[in-house]
């Protein structure tokens, strides 16, 4: 029996990318996955993906292949009324939700001026298009899990840290969405349910792989002989479907609400479960990122840094009849 038979995730944005690979991988896993996202044969993907070819389909179809069953549902997580309409669904159809992640994704920054030089009603779209989603999503997933009394959200968040971004907006929305997690992880604690953050390394993603004119089988030749490669950093990437296992693992493991809370990477938790990307490999982008891009590591211009860290051992799971549980982590 495969460890995820008989569960049922969705995976928010599962139209390419992390979403793809994630969603691929619960169905490795044997999960039930619903992959959604607003690109489908019939209303091809618009805003920051316009012209691009994936669709939910093809990666319900993908998920089937892998050994899961994959359920391809158009929504607009931008409006609450599809969110709940779909979680509707998942109530209807299978009367239990064991996993949520979101990967949702908004405009991307173009403008990375210090604040005093940018337009602020320019800005509003990067705050409306990526973190209003990510909440709407949560607020109805959520019912399933607390009445089960089990489940595990999972925001997909850039970089496995609290340090600052380089451009303030794009800086709170990232920010935002790890603190969404983890005031998702203290209310849903009580209830038995984890919620946590997890960044991937740089992905080989649809979008890269076109970019830099590479494919699966030379990525490595494009990786070492073109220079907009090394400026990316693409030889220590990853697929779309290292950190799908990272998600896979957390939401196979009986005792994942050790991590309730936290922000994790798909490096870490490949050294921590052992797990493989689909390549057999084991990319590192926390270590290549630092041996290969030092000029990023300079000390923040105040001399402080944010961190989360653990204020008391995690809590033990909990049971059925749970009180108020303390925090596994505090920011």
């Amino acid at each position: 029996m495969k460890p995820l038979e008989g569960k049922v995730a969705v995976v928010a944005g599962a139209t390419r990318g992390a979403g793809r690979g994630i969603a691929r991988m619960l169905g490795e896993a044997g999960a039930t996955v619903w992959c959604t996202g607003r690109g489908t044969r019939e209303t091809p993907s618009g805003g920051p993906h316009a012209g691009r070819r994936e669709t939910i389909e093809e990666t319900a179809a993908l998920v089937d292949a892998a050994g899961g069953v994959g359920i391809a549902a158009r929504v607009d997580h931008a409006v609450e009324a599809e969110v709940a309409a779909l979680f509707d669904r998942v109530r209807r159809e299978h009367g239990r939700l064991d996993l949520l992640v979101n990967v949702l994704g908004g405009p991307e920054v173009e403008d990375r001026r210090p604040l005093w030089e940018l337009s602020i009603g320019g800005q509003r779209p990067m705050l409306d298009g990526w973190i209003w989603p990510h909440v709407a999503t949560c607020r109805h997933a959520l019912p399933l899990m607390v009445e089960q009394r089990s489940g595990v959200v999972i925001e997909i968040v850039e970089g496995d840290t609290l340090a600052y971004h380089g451009q303030l907006f794009w800086d709170l929305v990232v920010s935002s969405l790890k603190r969404l997690a983890y005031a998702v992880a203290e209310e849903a604690a009580p209830h038995g349910v984890t919620a946590l953050s997890l960044a991937p390394g740089f992905m080989r993603t649809e979008h890269v792989l076109d970019y830099l004119k590479a494919t699966e089988e030379d990525w490595r030749t494009v990786a070492r002989e073109s220079k907009g490669a090394r400026e990316f950093g693409f030889a220590g990437s990853e697929t779309p479907c290292f950190v799908g296992r990272a998600v896979a693992a957390l939401a196979a493991d009986p005792e994942v609400r050790r991590f309730s809370g936290t922000v994790q990477s798909s490096w870490g938790l490949s050294e921590v479960y052992g797990f493989t990307d689909v390549n057999g490999e084991r990319p590192h982008w926390g270590s290549y990122f630092a041996e290969n891009f030092p000029q990023y590591n300079t000390p923040p211009a105040t001399g402080r840094v944010w961190r989360v860290s653990a204020s008391s051992p995690a809590p033990p799971a909990a049971p059925a009849n749970a009180g108020p549980a303390e925090s596994a982590a505090a920011v």
